[in-house]
């Protein structure tokens, strides 16, 4: 081999271990260090919120309707006319007088009997009422409060910091302490 060679390999070796070993010590330079810190007090930050609730409210009513009807009697009253006028005319006259009589009282008879039954009302009325069930869907509000989260002081090192977190911390807060050099 040559010496020249021999120097490119070694040196190449050199520099590869070096970034091997070098390279997990800076690594554990940029974790995050956490520690906890003291609280001092830890506020609730409140937020009012109107709820809407529907409420479905149901109720027994009565309810009222008419029917019409039709009064069959008037056709009835105009044949019955017919029949009595025509018993009543065939007591009267003989022959072909008897048949003429009979006619005769036949329709005298039948328009009576209308006459009569166009008097009354051709239909009635009936009124009925049955049970019904009533809902209606009402809202009712009201106030609640909810909690967004919480103004929290706390202590470290003897500095008091403050930051909101959504959630009660209590008792101690854990932390990320970052140090860096400051900049000249």
């Amino acid at each position: 081999m040559k010496l020249e060679s021999w120097i490119t390999t070694v040196s190449s070796l050199a520099i590869a271990s070096l970034v091997l070993v070098v390279s997990p010590a800076n690594a554990g330079h940029n974790k995050a260090v956490y520690d906890y810190a003291r609280v001092v007090s830890a506020e609730p930050v409140i937020r009012y919120v109107t709820v809407t609730t529907p409420v479905k409210e149901c109720w027994d009513d009565v309810r009222t309707y008419t029917t019409n009807h039709y009064n069959p009697n008037k056709a009835g009253k105009t044949l019955f006319g017919a029949i009595v006028g025509g018993v009543i005319g065939h007591q009267f006259g003989s022959g072909r007088g008897n048949d003429a009589a009979t006619i005769a009282g036949t329709l005298i008879g039948a328009g009576i009997g209308s006459n009569a039954a166009r008097n009354e009302a051709s239909y009635y009325t009936t009124h009925h009422s049955r049970p019904v069930r009533r809902c209606e869907t009402n809202y009712q509000s009201h106030e609640e409060e909810r909690i967004d989260g919480y103004n929290v002081i706390y202590a470290y090192h003897g500095r008091k910091y403050a930051t909101t977190t959504p959630f009660d911390p209590g008792k101690r807060l854990r932390i990320r302490v970052d140090v860096r050099p400051a900049r000249q």
